[in-house]
């Protein structure tokens, strides 16, 4: 069908969460033309995404045709038709035969019997006639929703027509239910009803930070993040389901204890067990225990007492309630015969239809029979009433066993269980074994519970190291806004009284507190020193390994000369395993020294050894934070396209735990700026900046910043990259980081001064960062530098000796391994000799980056090369010979004069050059005044002055 249709605007729509993709595909086939077919199963988001569509390209349509067709309304004949011509048949029925006439009228109206078998081609005609006339008027959209339930007629005579509409102006946009288990060519019999070529789509499940978003804009905030784990699992990742779920959540009086479902409200349970009254009682139990195992196989069914497991599960697959089994199908250990549910709803519904006394019949079954000694003391809880320290104790084993297998997160519910079964006067305390789920919850990221938890004990307990511990996870789980967390500190402090156990832990918070509140780096230092002390007095080297680290930190950071040999101590036998490789551990201390001394490769080991050891720890906030760190060595490293990805899936972590976020945002706006899209970048790091700022966190607004200004910078806003790196110099200064390598944007700054006129003031940037690199042997840094530098001497005219030091620049970049780098050395020097010689070559430049796949940079390029000036006429005015007074003129002054007297525009100026137009306009402003001149006309009749020896 011909394409006549124009591709609207298309403001964001609030309803459609996670459908990107789908949405993107979508409008590539409309805009083409074409027609689309949506499927999926119940609730998946179908209709959404229709109504979505149908908004956007309903306006590019002169007629819009609707029917949404109901399963009680679908033996009605002609219903669909009714709905889609009704109203504007009688625009274009004069034109029909009247054979056509009479037989579109019965359909319609029903006031005569009409059946396809009585007027056959006339009626199909007929809807052929309308349509093709409605379209000679102007594009037609049909829109179709709950395809499953048309008519049978109406769908033959839609059939008819679309197959007969070729080069006509009309598009179809459906959707149709389709099975939970995707089939192939499921959905071809609805794709009759649809043109030739028609494009069918299938939605899948939401992702869980998809899921979480979807709860958020429908107002369900606050959610932890176990919860919103378990509405992922449950939902399948079905929107509709999510929905219902956290509805039924919030509508709960109680919310499910620690080990329990969540709430199946009974519209979900009618309809995913609507065929649960065709198997027996005894089935319907076996399908229960089932249900309450977490990898149910047949054979552990059978161990469980259900003897007629296997019989009853094959009548339960026959019914869709469980996938049918597999000949290879194999559960845990091997065993074989593994049950899974149809849809994790299924399994949910089924457990929260049972009454108490028959869930923990099921988990008393299992608990004897369970092949994993967690499962099993999982299952003993379950089915155990009251407190029993015999099931407290097996449960706090259990939570230990997980937490050394790396699953934290199931360590935290397991010690809540064995807190909720322990006696009054049992031996460790309930709150004891409260305080250990909290901080296995903050391990595992899951900080809401953490926190409420740990309020929790706070509440009731008066034990001084419980609540000092209690106090410690309280601030942890604030994060980087500890801003929020200002009244806990003399608490804490009260509560740790003269011992030097627990005042080194608090000591150790506040540390953290003068460096993200107060910005205070050498306070900091301080304090963790103090902290170190007194955890050593106190025999605590866990909590002296971790001050350590940070003061080494600090000194790093402050370009301190006691940085090695606290670096030295923190890394000193005997070490705890556990501290090694947190975040804020020796572990990632050695990473940063490392890759601030340009000791790239040694970084990517250090910090790849402390992913994998995190990761099989289950330390969520220490993955998010190596992810982080293995991007930007990649980053230095000129592998742009691995450390984009890299970052994304530390950004997705972030998101998902609520972890560092603004972090996650600046670091994700560099990748993006060299390998991804500058305005992504440009968005991510003003989002970073605006939350720092919200947090009152100084140290990472300086990064976001930092972030900010390089994405100006690539951009081509100069000037803006000028206004955030003088903000970060200025924070730098007063935080008292010295060491360049931190943040690495000194030469962005020199540079952009550059461009927008102001040479000096870069000189001075590099001058004053310079003597800090020289004394901390920053040699990445030097280089880059001295490639600034080069810009500021060929500013002032000296090409030779600007060449020679971007030469130098980019052969010791090349030798460190700093690719990117070393390729913007190459553009700059290309740039250099193109303006002294007016030849232009980028082929070098091109290469280097193309090895980095450094997309921004290659786009910048390819716009330089198309606008490239060809080779200059010896006979044509050149400014340097026609102007003398443009020798006072900057580099950048002398270009924007001269491609002036070419005609370009202010916007071609800016593209020539990669600067904003606002830098264009305020440059010629520096021109004028040097010139003594009031406009760009003025500088073209001095050129043509001088051409004539005026």
């Amino acid at each position: 069908m011909r394409r006549d249709f124009e591709e609207p605007v298309r403001p964001r729509s609030e309803q459609v969460v996670g459908r990107d993709e789908v949405l993107r595909r979508a409008r590539e086939q409309l805009s083409r033309g074409g027609s689309l077919l949506l499927h999926g199963p119940p609730g998946i988001g179908k209709s959404t995404v229709l109504r979505a569509m149908a908004a956007e390209y309903a306006e590019s349509a002169r007629t819009v045709l609707r029917c949404s067709a109901t399963e009680s309304e679908s033996h009605l004949p002609f219903l669909a038709l009714v709905d889609l011509l009704g109203l504007v048949a009688d625009e274009v029925a004069d034109a029909l035969p009247a054979p056509q006439q009479a037989a579109l009228e019965a359909a319609l109206t029903g006031r005569a019997e009409s059946s396809l078998h009585q007027d056959g081609l006339a009626l199909r005609l007929a809807v052929l006639s309308v349509l093709r006339a409605l379209a000679a008027k102007g594009p037609v959209l049909l829109v179709a929703d709950d395809l499953q339930w048309l008519d049978a007629p109406s769908a033959e005579l839609l059939g008819f027509a679309a197959r007969r509409l070729g080069g006509m102006p009309v598009r179809m946009l459906g959707a149709v239910r389709t099975g939970t288990e995707p089939k192939e060519q499921e959905h071809d019999p609805y794709l009759r009803a649809y043109p030739p070529e028609a494009l069918a789509l299938r939605l899948p499940p939401l992702s869980r930070p998809q899921v979480s978003e979807l709860l958020v804009t429908r107002g369900y905030t606050g959610l932890r993040r176990s919860t919103l784990r378990d509405i992922h699992h449950t939902s399948g990742g079905n929107p509709l389901f999510a929905l219902e779920l956290a509805r039924a959540l919030a509508e709960s009086p109680t919310p499910p204890r620690p080990g329990e479902p969540l709430p199946v409200p009974t519209s979900l349970r009618a309809l995913v067990l609507s065929r649960l009254e065709l198997l027996s009682t005894e089935a319907r139990q076996t399908l229960l225990v089932a249900s309450a195992g977490a990898r149910p196989t047949q054979t552990l069914l059978g161990s469980a007492g259900r003897t007629n497991a296997e019989a009853e599960i094959a009548l339960a697959a026959s019914l869709g309630l469980v996938a049918a089994p597999g000949p290879d199908a194999q559960g845990p250990d091997g065993q074989e015969g593994a049950v899974r549910f149809a849809h994790p709803l299924v399994s949910a519904a089924l457990y929260a239809q049972a009454t108490p006394q028959e869930r923990r019949a099921a988990h008393a079954a299992l608990s004897t029979v369970a092949s994993d000694p967690i499962e099993r003391a999982r299952h003993l809880a379950l089915a155990t009433t009251g407190t029993d320290e015999r099931v407290a104790a097996r449960l706090s084993e259990a939570a230990a066993l997980a937490r050394d297998r790396g699953a934290p997160s199931v360590a935290a519910q397991l010690g809540l269980l064995a807190a909720r079964h322990t006696p009054p006067d049992g031996g460790p305390g309930a709150d004891e074994r409260r305080l250990k789920s909290a901080e296995d919850a903050l391990t595992s990221g899951e900080i809401d519970l953490a926190r409420e938890v740990a309020r929790d004990i706070l509440d009731r307990a008066t034990d001084a190291a419980v609540r000092v511990r209690a106090w410690m996870v309280v601030i942890d789980s604030a994060g980087q806004a500890m801003a929020d967390v200002e009244a806990v500190f003399p608490q804490a402090l009260a509560d740790a009284g003269e011992d030097p156990q627990l005042l080194a832990l608090v000591r150790y918070q506040l540390a953290w507190r003068a460096l993200l509140v107060e910005g205070e780096m050498g306070k900091g230092r301080e304090e963790a020193a103090h902290a170190a002390r007194l955890a050593a007095v106190a025999g605590d080297r866990s909590t002296e390994l971790m001050a350590l680290s940070f003061q080494a930190q600090m000194e790093t950071l402050m370009g301190h000369p006691a940085a090695p040999a606290t670096l030295e101590k923190a890394l000193a036998e005997p070490q705890d395993l556990r501290v090694a490789c947190d975040h804020n551990g020796a572990g990632a201390t050695r990473f940063r020294w490392q890759i601030m001394s340009d000791q790239l490769t040694d970084a990517r080991t250090t910090i790849t050894r402390l992913l994998g050891e995190v990761r099989r720890r289950g330390m969520v906030e220490s993955e998010v934070h190596f992810l982080r760190g293995l991007a930007e060595t990649e980053l230095r490293s000129g592998h742009c396209a691995r450390a984009l990805d890299l970052a994304h899936e530390s950004l997705r972590l972030a998101r998902d735990t609520g972890i560092g976020e603004a972090a996650g945002n600046m670091f994700t706006s560099l990748a993006e700026a060299a390998g991804g899209d500058v305005h992504r970048a440009l968005v991510l790091a003003g989002d970073a900046v605006r939350r720092a700022e919200d947090d009152g966190d100084l140290i990472y607004l300086s990064r976001a910043l930092g972030a900010l200004g390089h994405a100006q910078l690539v951009a081509g806003d100069a000037a803006g990259t000028v206004q955030s790196l003088r903000r970060a110099r200025e924070l730098e200064q007063g935080l008292g980081i010295f060491d360049p390598a931190r943040g690495r944007w000194h030469g962005d700054l020199a540079e952009a001064l550059v461009l927008v006129g102001e040479p000096a003031e870069a000189q001075d940037v590099i001058t004053a960062t310079r003597e800090h690199a020289v004394r901390l042997r920053r040699a990445s840094v030097l280089a880059v530098l001295d490639r600034a530098e080069a810009l500021v001497k060929a500013a002032a005219g000296q090409y030779e000796a600007a060449a020679q030091q971007l030469t130098s620049a980019q052969d010791r970049l090349a030798q460190l391994g700093y690719g990117l780098e070393e390729a913007r050395a190459a553009l700059a020097l290309a740039r250099l000799r193109a303006e002294q010689s007016g030849r232009v070559s980028y082929d070098e430049a091109t290469r280097l980056f193309r090895r980095c796949k450094a997309v921004p940079w290659l786009r910048q390029l390819e716009t330089a090369s198309a606008t490239a000036p060809a080779p200059a006429d010896p006979s044509a005015m050149a400014p340097e010979s026609l102007l003398p007074h443009l020798d006072r003129l900057a580099s950048t002054e002398r270009q924007v004069a001269g491609l002036v007297l070419e005609g370009a525009t202010n916007r071609e100026i800016a593209a020539r050059l990669f600067i904003s137009v606002k830098t264009v306009e305020a440059t010629l402003t520096r021109v004028y005044r040097k010139l003594g001149i009031r406009s760009r006309v003025d500088i073209v009749r001095l050129a043509a002055g001088q051409r004539r020896g005026e």
